[in-house]
């Protein structure tokens, strides 16, 4: 985004009281440019989405995408796979991020069968499904509320359905961990972000965002059942996992 009015500035002045991060209009307005800025590899997960989605969705296949936000894994499959390939339902708990993916779907893929739903992943009755994306979701979800919802999506893929969960992570070993917190603040600096900006932004992420390892995550597929989990992908401590259901 290079028009500055999109600029991720929201912590860049001293706050008082720094309030507890919510996806409200003012990070709705910024959004891309935050994400952008703030998790490594985001663009490069998209990217594969859709090629997950060629090789393992099988054609006509009903697809979720949790906590869609901007509708950025519907628009990444809608880019790679023609309109017959799949429909697709986003659902997010943010009126503003669900008003805004409606009209981006109809604006740049109106061809595709793709819709968005205000609600909670909690409190969702699935429909059978042959691909299940949670892009960095579940993290923001109480962690003794993270296993039912796994064992909910496991039951709603269909054989041969895929699970992918991005997820900021953190390591089992403290002297690992430190190591990437220090290097992922690096990222933030080198992306522009200020020492008040990445302060400020991880007193707001407080008890919002709670990280599990990636053997939390793991160990948690294979309890809901999934046979086979693999992490594909990790850019410091931000990973992404698939999961299969035979």
């Amino acid at each position: 985004m290079s028009d500055a009015s999109y600029r991720d500035a929201i912590f860049s002045t001293p706050l008082d009281r720094v309030a507890s991060f919510s996806f409200d209009e003012r990070v709705v307005a910024c959004f891309p440019d935050m994400i952008r800025r703030s998790v490594p590899g985001y663009g490069q997960i998209l990217g594969m989405l859709g090629v997950i989605a060629a090789r393992h969705l099988r054609h006509g296949a009903h697809v979720y995408d949790l906590g869609c936000s901007l509708g950025a894994v519907g628009l990444a499959l809608a880019g790679r796979l023609p309109p017959e390939a799949f429909t697709l339902t986003g659902l997010d708990l943010s009126p503003a991020m669900v008003e805004r993916a409606r009209t981006t779907f109809a604006e740049e893929c109106p061809d595709h069968a793709i819709e968005v739903v205000e609600g909670d992943i909690r409190h969702v009755d699935y429909r059978t499904s042959g691909m299940i994306v949670l892009n960095f979701t579940l993290q923001f979800l109480p962690p003794q509320d993270r296993d039912a919802v796994i064992a909910k999506l496991y039951e709603a893929l269909e054989p041969g359905g895929v699970l992918v969960l991005s997820e900021k992570i953190v390591a089992a070993d403290e002297e690992e961990n430190a190591w990437l917190v220090e290097r992922y603040h690096d990222f933030k600096r080198a992306n522009g972000y200020s020492e008040l900006e990445i302060s400020q932004k991880r007193t707001a992420l407080e008890n919002v965002l709670i990280p599990d390892t990636l053997e939390a995550h793991h160990a948690r597929l294979a309890r809901a059942g999934f046979p086979r989990s693999h992490t594909w992908f990790q850019y410091l401590n931000f990973a992404s996992l698939i999961a299969f259901k035979d």
